[in-house]
């Protein structure tokens, strides 16, 4: 069952197109993981062939009672992503995946909203800014910690622009990617505490 479909795109000229990310959570149905991890290298690799695509990141399941995954898609520009969103290609994975799913629930944000979103806390306004940046240092602190022990001394070979241009795309890079979704994951206990 398919708890949302992407809204109808209305192309404005005067509208900006700014970098977009669609999260889509999808609840698999138990002896079909591994037809669904199929099914997810299929779809990932038709979005590639689609312009402005930035890359995806699988987040899977956390345990053998968990059945959730979330796919997170990158474009360059909104209307972008809404051209894979209509395209045929997009739905003939969309069919291929009914059969192994139990509920799928696909949301667009813009922004850095997307570090501290949990597709199962949809509609929910965002946590406080305090906690925010909590979570934000929790992550950043150790990652350039690393980068900076592992990376310093072939970082400091480069010219300094060229050096930081190296640096903050690493870092975003990792953000967006990989520690900004666990550590929301990690941190919503307190991020989203249950009234």
């Amino acid at each position: 069952m398919r708890v949302s479909e992407p809204v109808e795109y209305q192309e404005n000229p005067n509208e900006e197109d700014p970098p977009v990310t669609a999260i889509a959570t999808r609840r698999v149905k138990k002896g079909r993981e591994k037809e669904f991890e199929d099914w997810v290298s299929g779809i990932l690799a038709a979005a590639q062939g689609f312009p402005g695509y930035l890359g995806s990141n699988v987040i899977r399941p956390g345990g053998p009672e968990d059945d959730e995954y979330q796919i997170v898609f990158q474009f360059d520009h909104e209307s972008n992503l809404k051209n894979w969103e209509h395209s045929q290609e997009r739905r003939h994975w969309l069919d291929k995946a009914d059969p192994l799913i139990n509920e799928e629930n696909v949301r667009i944000l813009t922004g850095l909203e997307t570090w501290f979103t949990l597709p199962y806390k949809a509609g929910e306004p965002a946590p406080p800014r305090y906690k925010m940046a909590t979570v934000t240092w929790l992550a950043v602190f150790p990652t350039v910690l690393i980068i900076f022990t592992l990376f310093g001394p072939l970082l400091n070979l480069l010219p300094m622009v060229l050096r930081t241009v190296v640096f903050t795309l690493t870092m975003v890079t990792l953000m967006t990617y990989v520690i900004m979704p666990r550590m929301t994951r990690l941190f919503s206990f307190w991020l989203y505490p249950k009234k």
